[in-house]
């Protein structure tokens, strides 16, 4: 009795003292402990992704891939499998199970260090959200403890949301919906048995259990937790034979882009980075771009077409690299070393035939190259100068080149080589500045240098309509005659001069500024640019959006010597296209929360016509919520923001006038080929055909295309806008414009139509020979004929320069 008594008191004596060592640690611990009704608002780290106008996914940053979902949305064979491999007493406890910490116990008396920790899932959240993974017996304490007031404070059902959705299982997926995508590129109700099952075997050792590193450890405890989910009547036997028969299929799946744009998504990560800071990859924001995806796809395919073309008229620089003859295995390692860019997959040539070569792509599948697609390969010698023709396959390649191909849409190759030059393209909506479609390079992989936003080049001619422009609302109009005639300027002080001439080294004598803006003649736009004055040029041309300090104050302005990037130029011709309106461009139109709350919402200064297009649901919209952060101390007013007028609209339409003439019978003449009657532009060729340029518009888009080296040299001796960057512009435009009827600008008022005598810029007297119709803005319409003395030229005869010159003549 003594004895039993004894053992007795002492239980009770041990059992106080457990109770007075964990009440003790309770109130040494608590008041460090942190706030359990905070995990009801916790903030998990979800990506930044980024949007297409019609809701493509772009790209996504951010080192957490993560899509919470809500307990609601989880698959009930999900919780099974979780519950059967985690806590399958997960119901019945309050927080911690007793019998897995006694487990736990027994393991580290037996071994003398900590096997498992015996948690719960509930004391799992506790250390992912609030602890470290250290070790301890002071952080397994704080772990129960926060348990305890997690179980007291949340539902079990949210405590298994804030679980699945918190948990990393590997490939940096966190979150159960996230690893659905990562290993099998669905969501996680899309699913099968055995694929949940894998999951749920994760979070114990998402490296040492992973479908993808570790395959069969991965099934054998897939395996098991079937079996625990039947033995625990979670599922029957012939669910669980079947699941169990299923092969284990897991692979790798990135979040793949539905849309290429990676320069556009790289202006976005830099724009919400400065906005947001850090925080742009962890808040879980939404961007929605003003870029369609058909848009953005023509403007990827015009600009790589466009650019192996060029690099295909100017012959083959060899392969890659020659390897030896060495067995398939040590080829696919060689292959595999090299990426695709823009499409053009490596390749090794392993076998020659009449008929084409064989080639081994990096899948390890051998395919045939036609021959018809390598005899644009003749020999580089240098950029005007090519070898001979190339009569067989054996001519261009040996066995063991390291050469690139191309697929076609009907899934056949042609032989390529990766083009040394580069271009850009830029495409807005002329109303709002917004951006349609933007290219910054041939491969994003191969150069992140965005030239459309980053490269400042001389625009050339391209830029010759801002002066022209300027001479029009200067009291010019576009039958005023310049004198295309050599001229020198002496520097003063460097005792030389400048001759300025025109690309053909000819002479016009007197031209009108319509016949000389589409010939492109340089003479007459030194000599304008001189007449109206540098100053009020420079003041004129800055309203267009450009910085005076990238405008050379001097003469050579006029041939286009400003440094520009192709988003600026293409924000300039804007005005031109939007009736004399400068409008702002812009890629963002809209950044929602994680929750789907509009947080940003553009509201572009936009032209009359954009407005107007706006509907009552789209202005109320705007006024929900406006064009800036939702901030307490910023008022929305919800009223959409007039642009401001730049130009004349008479001037712009007038510029639109003599620019479509450029098309019909200039230097854009080629664009004729795409049969719209609504198309203007200009093309640009610097010195020695360094860049390549061609900008131009209708109503509904105005895009500027440039081409050139990323170290200027030239692009050939027989290289010029009209070559190299009109074709990209067409290939755009025709996809662009593809089913949409011709739409050209409104006549303003103001204007007259008036016959104009030729040879003296005058209103053309009846009979007139060769009187073409001119517009004019109303106040500047030319005197008549009947205003010098009819004695002195018959009608349609040159006027004599001696007797009497043609008006505006400088």
């Amino acid at each position: 009795m003594r004895l039993l008594k004894f053992i007795c008191w002492s239980g009770v004596a041990t059992f106080c003292a457990l109770l007075l060592s964990l009440s003790g640690a309770f109130l040494y611990l608590s008041p460090s402990l942190p706030s359990v009704e905070s995990l009801r608002s916790i903030q998990l780290q979800i990506p930044l992704r980024v949007y297409s106008s019609d809701a493509k996914l772009i790209a996504e940053f951010g080192e957490m891939r993560r899509s919470p979902i809500k307990f609601d949305d989880i698959p009930p064979d999900f919780i099974g499998a979780l519950l059967a491999a985690e806590d399958d007493n997960f119901a019945n406890h309050y927080g911690v199970d007793l019998t897995s910490l006694m487990r736990a116990a027994t393991q580290i008396l037996k071994s003398g260090h900590i096997q498992t920790g015996g948690s719960t899932i509930t004391m799992q959240v506790a250390k992912n959200f609030f602890l470290t993974s250290e070790r301890s017996f002071s952080r397994k304490i704080n772990e129960i403890l926060l348990a305890l007031q997690i179980e007291r404070e949340l539902s079990k059902d949210e405590i298994l949301e804030l679980y699945v959705n918190k948990i990393y299982l590997g490939h940096r997926a966190y979150g159960i919906e996230a690893a659905a995508q990562v290993y099998y590129g669905k969501s996680i109700n899309e699913l099968s048995l055995a694929q949940l099952a894998m999951i749920a075997g994760l979070p114990k050792a998402p490296s040492r259990f992973n479908p993808l590193t570790n395959p069969t450890r991965a099934k054998e405890r897939r395996d098991w937790i079937l079996g625990r989910m039947h033995m625990l009547g979670r599922i029957d036997q012939q669910r669980y034979e079947a699941a169990l028969a299923e092969p284990g299929d897991a692979s790798h799946h990135a979040p793949s882009p539905e849309v290429t744009a990676p320069y556009i998504a790289e202006m976005v990560r830099a724009e919400m980075v400065g906005r947001y800071g850090s925080e742009a990859y962890t808040e879980g924001f939404n961007v929605t771009t003003t870029v369609p995806s058909d848009l953005q796809n023509a403007a990827n395919s015009a600009v790589r077409e466009g650019l192996i073309t060029y690099d295909q008229r100017h012959g083959y620089r060899g392969p890659i690299r020659r390897l030896p003859d060495m067995d398939k295995a040590a080829w696919l390692s060689e292959l595999n070393k090299q990426s695709s860019l823009g499409g053009l997959e490596p390749a090794i040539v392993s076998q020659i035939e009449k008929s084409g070569i064989l080639v081994l792509l990096r899948s390890g599948v051998e395919e045939a190259v036609a021959w018809d697609s390598m005899k644009w390969a003749r020999p580089f010698l240098n950029t005007n100068s090519l070898g001979p023709r190339p009569q067989q396959p054996g001519d261009v390649v040996q066995t063991g080149d390291l050469i690139r191909v191309q697929r076609h849409n009907d899934g056949s190759l042609r032989f390529v080589q990766l083009p040394q030059a580069q271009s850009a393209l830029v495409s807005l909506d002329p109303h709002t500045g917004a951006i349609r479609a933007l290219v910054g390079g041939f491969s994003f992989e191969q150069s992140n240098y965005n030239r459309a936003a980053q490269a400042k080049r001389q625009p050339g001619s391209s830029f010759k309509p801002f002066i022209y422009s300027a001479a029009l609302d200067r009291g010019y109009t576009a039958a005023s005659l310049v004198n295309d005639a050599p001229i020198v300027f002496v520097d003063e002080y460097l005792d030389q001069g400048w001759r300025p001439k025109n690309d053909n080294n000819t002479f016009l004598g007197p031209i009108r500024l319509r016949e000389a803006l589409y010939k492109s003649r340089n003479l007459v736009s030194i000599r304008l640019l001189q007449a109206i004055g540098i100053d009020y040029a420079l003041d004129y041309i800055s309203r267009f959006g450009f910085d005076k300090q990238d405008l050379p104050r001097n003469l050579s302005l006029a041939l286009g010597t400003a440094n520009l990037t192709p988003l600026e130029v293409a924000g300039g011709w804007a005005a031109f296209a939007n009736g004399g309106y400068k409008t702002q461009p812009y890629l963002i139109e809209r950044i929602d929360s994680r929750y789907g709350e509009p947080l940003y919402i553009a509201n572009p200064a936009s032209t009359p016509r954009a407005v107007s297009a706006a509907t009552a649901d789209e202005i109320d919209a705007v006024a929900a919520t406006s064009s800036r952060e939702i901030a307490p101390e910023q008022v929305p007013t919800g009223e959409p923001v007039a642009a401001e007028r730049i130009i004349d609209e008479r001037t712009a339409y007038i510029m639109t006038s003599m620019l479509q003439d450029v098309i019909k019978r200039g230097t854009g003449r080629r664009a004729m080929a795409l049969g719209r009657n609504d198309l203007a532009g200009k093309t640009g060729t610097t010195n020695e055909s360094k860049d390549s340029w061609f900008s131009g518009y209708n109503a509904d888009y105005v895009t500027t295309v440039w081409a050139g080296f990323d170290q200027p040299e030239s692009l050939g001796k027989h290289e010029y806008g009209g070559t190299v960057a009109l074709p990209i512009w067409m290939s755009y435009m025709a996809s662009a414009l593809k089913d949409n009827p011709s739409h050209a600008p409104v006549e303003p008022k103001g204007l007259l139509t008036l016959r104009i005598d030729p040879y003296s810029g005058r209103a053309a007297v009846p009979g007139t020979a060769d009187a073409y119709f001119e517009l004019f803005k109303s106040e500047d319409s030319p005197p008549p004929m009947s205003e010098l003395d009819p004695g002195l030229r018959a009608p349609g005869s040159p006027l004599p320069a001696d007797e009497a010159a043609p008006i505006d003549l400088f």
